[in-house]
């Protein structure tokens, strides 16, 4: 029999779940909009004469475009860009630095379990992409995560490009309930609930938390950053509610990734 708590929690997962869906469908919509009307004014120049004007997406054109991969690509209508190319030391470990107004939040990352996502976020970091952004989102039941790196900070914002799933049996296996326990400390891709759509956005689990075996865990938060986000989740949602901005606003100055 489920308990009310269990039933809570299962409630909060699929929540988090239907939002993840649902933002990747704005975004989609968004890009086929910018589709439309580019090629609308594409045929204005040709026919009319008329100046050329750029219709853009803030996700796409404020980055620089990566390089063509090898490893698998989502399709075209689920991203505008290819995955850059893996040049980072695959059997190295990588150490991220995320400076914000809540002080600074580390943790590692082991190349040789998720060689795609370091990658990323080595190459994203290096272009300063996540700079001036926030952490949007804090949950604060059910399942117990802030998630960051959205460059729209809507939940709605990411690079350009997708990457493969990665090391998504390093929890375990699934029980019953078709979940596994992220624990404290993890940090792991946020996507929208299809495989292979992770992008910029991750969350850090400072409570255990039962999550589907669908989400990247690639990172691990010291001591000190695990205290520093608990606070964060203590302090709560914005407005009082359980899911939404943090009411301690968490904005990212600077974010570094180094070998070490």
């Amino acid at each position: 029999m489920v308990s009310s708590d269990q039933r809570r929690r299962q409630l909060a997962r699929e929540k988090y779940e239907r939002q993840q869906q649902r933002r990747e469908e704005a975004r989609r919509r968004t890009r086929r909009l910018t589709m439309i009307i580019s090629s609308a004014v594409a045929a204005a120049v040709v026919i009319g004469g008329v100046a050329f004007a750029t219709v853009g997406n803030d996700d796409d054109d404020k980055k620089p475009a990566a390089k063509a991969s090898a490893s698998p690509s989502p399709s075209a209508s689920e991203s505008a860009e290819p995955e850059p190319e893996v040049t980072i030391d695959k059997t190295a470990t990588y150490a991220m630095d995320i400076r914000t107004s809540q002080g600074e939040l580390k943790f590692t990352m082991d190349a040789s379990k998720t060689p795609h996502t370091t990658n990323s976020f080595k190459y994203l970091a290096d272009k300063g992409f996540f700079d001036g952004t926030k952490c949007h989102r804090l949950v604060t039941e059910g399942i117990f995560v802030l998630q960051c790196g959205d460059p729209k900070g809507d939940g709605t914002g990411g690079p350009g490009y997708t990457i493969p799933d990665e090391n998504l049996d390093a929890l375990g296996k699934a029980g019953a309930d078709g979940t596994v326990t992220f624990p404290a400390g993890t940090v792991a891709m946020a996507n929208t609930g299809q495989e292979h759509t992770g992008g910029s956005q991750y969350f850090l689990v400072y409570k255990d938390s039962k999550l589907p075996p669908t989400y990247t865990p690639f990172g691990t938060m010291d001591a000190a950053s695990l205290k520093a986000v608990q606070a964060i989740g203590k302090a709560g949602v914005d407005g009082g509610a359980t899911d939404g901005a943090p009411k301690k606003a968490v904005d990212v100055s600077k974010v570094t990734v180094e070998k070490k």
